[in-house]
């Protein structure tokens, strides 16, 4: 009942903090490659040795690409452009960072690419379908399906939080956990799921990855910083689940056939 007079509530300004949400890692980055330009072209260009001027297109190709991206889907302009455009750089910089070889952190970049794969699903309609022609079952769509594939990913982020230990209040942290995060993987009592998801992951980002607490000189600020908005992307997806449900390919959408 609290989940159903929360929507009420907020139902006119909670998709607009879900995207404000899903795209501040890409923002942040963005940025970020513009303050550090020198930084960044340098890392890359010592990383792939690549030269200077393929490593300088990298940091604009960055910098263009996700500011502009961001740009778009505020202002709600070719929002499908944008979330393609943001795709290839989550991949850009899965390749070029070398994340494809560290679990974690490709876990998390996939989370990242569910919330816009939701973000995606919600700029489109029913009536368009990027696979026109194609035949459908029932009211099945491209659109449900990626609303299945955006909830699958963004449960990964949540695999990276578990952790095996002895101790009753990790234990009972993990169990909880997992139970939620299966329920929004099938799609059962998804949006009290998801909101539910929503809290536990806003408290463990402000105490974990409080980067505003560390001198912007050391090193650890800017892995907290990337870490903290990173994740307020998850909670941006987790967000888009809670303002439009899970869609038709869920438990929820099932129990209203039966």
């Amino acid at each position: 009942m609290s989940a159903l007079v929360f929507l009420r509530v907020t139902k006119q300004y909670l998709p607009h903090v879900a995207r404000l949400c899903l795209i501040s890692t890409f923002l942040e980055d963005g940025i970020r490659m513009w303050f550090q330009w020198g930084e960044q072209r340098d890392y890359i260009d010592a990383t792939w040795g690549c030269g200077y001027v393929l490593a300088s297109i990298f940091v604009f190709i960055n910098l263009f690409g996700q500011l502009s991206g961001c740009i778009l889907v505020l202002s709600r302009n070719f929002v499908q452009y944008a979330c393609f455009g943001l795709f290839g750089i989550i991949a850009l910089q899965t390749i070029a960072y070398s994340i494809l070889w560290d679990l974690k952190f490709l876990m998390r970049n996939l989370a990242l690419g569910g919330g816009l794969l939701l973000l995606l699903a919600e700029s489109r309609s029913e009536g368009k379908s990027m696979f026109a022609g194609v035949p459908t079952m029932r009211e099945s769509s491209p659109k449900q399906y990626m609303q299945l594939g955006g909830r699958v990913l963004l449960v990964l982020m949540f695999m990276t939080l578990l952790h095996f230990d002895v101790s009753f209040f990790l234990i009972l942290q993990n169990l909880v956990g997992t139970a939620l995060i299966i329920l929004v993987a099938v799609g059962f009592k998804t949006k009290l799921a998801a909101l539910t998801l929503v809290l536990w992951l806003l408290a463990i980002n402000v105490y974990f990855n409080a980067f505003w607490t560390i001198p912007t000189y050391k090193p650890m600020h800017d892995f907290l910083k990337y870490d903290f908005f990173q994740t307020m992307s998850v909670i941006g997806g987790l967000l888009l689940v809670v303002a439009l449900g899970p869609g038709g390919v869920s438990m929820d959408e099932k129990k209203k056939e039966w």
